[in-house]
């Protein structure tokens, strides 16, 4: 672009502006600037700003599933004479009590259920394994209690099939280990 002088009129800086602007061969300059340089960092930074909010998206799924679960365990607090954090079970419960377990079993695994469908994928990798890793070992924990177990047909009634199918197996494979 030519430079003016610096003495120049505002009706000399719109002529030189108008003879730069007119100039066919500083607008392809500009093209090629624009195609080669400007459009390749406007897509990544697009695609970057998408991954930062996919990422975000994430975390805040997982961080609500988290809070969910930490509510469920309040509740297991709330009912110690139902001995859910025990390693034995409590095999004289009364009707009450079997009922509340029943309850109780049918909020977690809807939990679980809603954590599988929100968070699991066959080929998941990096963070988002780490998570899904996280809810693998408070499924696998639950799978060991025999009461768990054993109403684990009557719990997974009407779930996601393919949630079904994923926590008979891992229940399946816990209790091939404690068999062990």
């Amino acid at each position: 672009m030519p430079r003016s002088m610096p003495g120049a009129t505002a009706k000399q800086h719109a002529t030189i502006m108008l003879a730069f602007l007119s100039n066919p061969a500083h607008w392809e300059l500009a093209s090629f600037v624009v195609t080669v340089i400007a459009l390749p960092f406007a897509i990544f930074i697009f695609l970057f700003e998408q991954r930062k909010e996919r990422d975000a998206e994430d975390e805040e799924a997982y961080q609500l599933l988290q809070n969910a679960y930490n509510d469920f365990l309040k509740i297991v607090l709330d009912n110690p004479d139902l001995r859910l954090r025990s390693e034995s079970m409590s095999e004289n419960r009364a009707p009450d009590q079997r009922e509340r377990v029943l309850i109780i079993f049918e909020m977690l695994i809807s939990l679980f259920e809603r954590a599988y469908i929100v968070a699991y994928q066959p080929d998941l990798s990096g963070t988002a394994l780490r998570r899904w890793r996280s809810w693998d070992d408070y499924m696998r924990e639950w799978c060991r209690r025999d009461d768990f177990y054993y109403l684990l047909p009557q719990l997974l009634r009407g779930e996601d099939p393919d949630f079904a199918a994923y926590i008979r197996q891992l229940a399946e494979e816990e209790r091939a280990a404690l068999v062990r």
